[in-house]
């Protein structure tokens, strides 16, 4: 890879896990779906008058925009605002990683390898160290409702895949439509006016900043720029980076909400990372270092 097509997937990674401490300025004043709500309607417009339509049916752009808006972002809001640290949330949602193989194996019937097996174990420890955590940065409704954001986004990948579609961000622009009209609605069945009327009371600049970042660079800019990089380089290039966003969800969490990473938070980090490395990259891992010795040994020959 280039260095300045890595230097885009590590700022793409940065950003994306930056934005778990944004999405936490941003609840401070405004209700969770209302913020979801707002982060997908600046999602869809107006760049949704300047790029075509995918060609792909409606169904998957419905079923997406509903899922990946509500069932993951509404949901993930949700649980930052139950009272889990933004740099929590960030770790907690990779697990969408092994809810996707499991998913994969499910609908489109493929294998679950021995280090896909042994990295879910591994991180499912993390997980509950996690849970162990006591310094009121973790909450058992956070993380269930961050477990259950992690859920929806591998069944959003399933609904993507399904769809063939082979342009991501049009596709992601155009369900956005889907997003909002339900994330308002459920903000109102759940409060009434209350969190509109706050919205109103208490919109400041903070906020404004808050929604505009998670609108365009975490998901209309990262989108493009993510998959443009997959479209130039081997999944196995650019997918490894996506690990970094965890370490810098945390690091953000301890820059901004000065999060305190205790030795039971560092084991969880480490568990689940390791998990992530093992179970999505472990037997490429395996394959070159078995090749290593080979070469080595061809090169003393000579």
């Amino acid at each position: 890879m280039k260095p300045k097509h890595l230097a885009l997937a590590i700022l793409i990674t940065a950003i994306w896990g930056l934005n778990f401490s944004v999405i936490k300025i941003g609840l401070k004043s405004v209700d969770p779906f209302i913020l979801a709500g707002i982060r997908f309607s600046l999602c869809a417009l107006p760049v949704v008058f300047f790029i075509k339509r995918p060609d792909t049916p409606w169904r998957y752009l419905l079923a997406y925009g509903f899922v990946f808006g509500v069932g993951l972002w509404g949901v993930v809001n949700l649980g930052i605002h139950a009272g889990l640290s933004a740099g929590i949330a960030s770790l907690v949602l990779q697990f969408s990683a092994f809810f996707t193989i499991l998913f994969g194996a499910v609908v489109f019937h493929e294998s679950v390898s021995k280090y896909q097996l042994t990295g879910i174990v591994i991180a499912l420890l993390g997980l509950a160290s996690i849970i162990l955590v006591s310094d009121g940065t973790v909450t058992l409704t956070g993380v269930a409702l961050v477990i259950f954001g992690a859920i929806s986004w591998s069944v959003a990948n399933v609904i993507i895949k399904k769809s063939g579609t082979r342009e991501v961000l049009a596709f992601l622009v155009w369900s956005s439509l889907f997003s909002p009209l339900p994330l308002f609605a459920i903000a109102y069945l759940t409060r009434g006016m209350a969190g509109y009327a706050a919205l109103a009371i208490q919109l400041d600049l903070p906020t404004v900043l808050s929604i505009l970042f998670q609108a365009y660079p975490t998901t209309v800019f990262g989108y493009w720029i993510w998959n443009s990089l997959l479209k130039q380089y081997p999944v196995s290039t650019v997918a490894p980076l996506s690990l970094l966003v965890p370490i810098f969800g945390m690091l953000g969490s301890v820059a901004i909400f000065h999060e305190v990473l205790g030795l039971t938070k560092v084991l969880a980090i480490v568990l689940i990372v390791a998990g992530l490395t093992i179970g999505l990259y472990g037997k490429q891992l395996a394959v070159r270092l078995r090749r290593q010795p080979v070469e080595t040994s061809k090169m003393t020959a000579q």
